[in-house]
């Protein structure tokens, strides 16, 4: 096979994918209908994870081969026992591309009453659950910090070589973390940037 062969092959038909990403995590974004109107549904991370007793959403990282919506129904089904069957799936918002280098995929999915009373924690990935209204994201404003992505490069990296000078202005990042305050719970982080994302369509 020649080369233009073998590029034909490989990106007949591709669907293109964040270019260097480590992995891939889906999340299920889980409401929840409450007598005073829809509810997420959060966890909080069981101590013996990384980045213990922080507040996420159901997920992890897609195994080869699965699909977005498949990684967030069997996340969600290992974490809190909810079957894939009493989830209505209602979309997949846009994703966050994390500094680091994997990508964050949101399902948005409403989960049944029937669901809702069978899920049980997964002692070994989620210390608690709770639920919060839809409409304290809306009617609350979080909290705004950010922290900025500075490039650090090294003395010795080949400027004239390449055509740039020294004082060459490298590109910069901000990171934005907006945080709401829920019953002594923080909803913080990417978990709240997928948040602010959604009840922006509200």
């Amino acid at each position: 096979m020649n080369e233009l062969d073998h590029l034909r092959r490989r990106f007949d038909g591709y669907e293109p994918d964040l270019l260097g990403a480590r992995f891939r995590c889906a999340v299920l974004c889980p409401l929840v209908e409450q007598p005073d109107g829809l509810h997420l549904i959060f966890e909080v991370r069981a101590n013996n994870l990384s980045q213990p007793g922080e507040v996420c959403f159901p997920g992890g990282r897609m195994e080869p081969g699965e699909s977005i919506t498949d990684c967030a129904l069997r996340e969600t089904f290992e974490e809190l026992s909810i079957p894939p069957g009493e989830i209505t799936l209602l979309g997949t918002p846009d994703f966050i591309c994390n500094q680091s280098g994997f990508l964050l995929r949101p399902v948005l999915g409403l989960v049944s009453a029937a669901g809702f009373a069978a899920m049980k924690a997964s002692p070994d990935e989620v210390a608690e659950v709770f639920t919060a209204p839809l409409s304290f994201f809306r009617d609350t404003p979080p909290q705004a910090w950010a922290y900025d992505l500075l490039p650090q490069i090294s003395e010795d990296f080949p400027y004239e070589a390449v055509g740039i000078p020294r004082d060459y202005r490298w590109n910069r990042g901000r990171v934005d973390i907006p945080i709401w305050y829920w019953q002594g719970h923080a909803v913080w982080g990417m978990t709240a940037r997928l948040v602010r994302d959604l009840i922006k369509e509200l």
